[in-house]
């Protein structure tokens, strides 16, 4: 009998956590239960196995950029500068809030030659991000230089979290996001 009662979203935000600070494969469903409160055999209710709570964590995540962050580059509203400017704080907000880095960047190192399914989600998260910036940039640059830049902001961006989780620094972080903004 579980010890109390969790949802779909409360255990997805507690695996994310796990998975971000412990990584994927040292986290077990034991420990997604104890962090819920629940014995582990209440997880399946919700959930087949840790590869369908890992894959609904990336979509989680991917679900909440493309509604808070992705969508700012979409926004017809606001000019390029402002696009990158709010996107750029947006990012920041979530990451510099995130114990444990990127849970897609951590994934794809940890998990994306063993699994093929998370592998797609990450990539599609990765594009998605990339596309975005693009959106942004394509006011003020060309095509190829467009998707350039993106695809720089976005790996310079995951380096940047990982050496900020590691430093426990953001000086580093926080340049990248300047960076882009002076494209404008």
């Amino acid at each position: 009998m579980a010890l109390k009662k969790t949802s779909k979203e409360e255990i997805l935000k507690n695996s994310i956590k796990l998975f971000k600070i412990k990584g994927y494969h040292n986290t077990s469903m034991s420990n997604i239960a104890d962090d819920c409160g629940l014995i582990k055999g209440s997880l399946y209710h919700h959930f087949k196995s840790k590869d369908d709570i890992g894959l609904e964590a990336l979509k989680y995540i991917h679900q909440y950029f493309e509604k808070n962050i992705f969508s700012v580059a979409y926004n017809k509203k606001l000019n390029s500068k402002e696009k990158i400017t709010l996107f750029i704080k947006k990012t920041d907000e979530y990451f510099l809030k995130s114990k444990g880095g990127c849970l897609l960047g951590n994934l794809a190192l940890e998990t994306s030659s063993s699994n093929k399914m998370f592998r797609d989600e990450i990539l599609a998260y990765f594009k998605a991000w990339e596309n975005a910036l693009v959106a942004i940039l394509e006011i003020e640059y060309d095509d190829e230089t467009s998707l350039s830049f993106a695809q720089e902001c976005v790996a310079l961006t995951q380096g940047s979290i990982m050496m900020m989780n590691l430093t426990k620094n953001s000086e580093n972080y926080l340049k990248i996001g300047k960076k882009l903004i002076k494209l404008f």
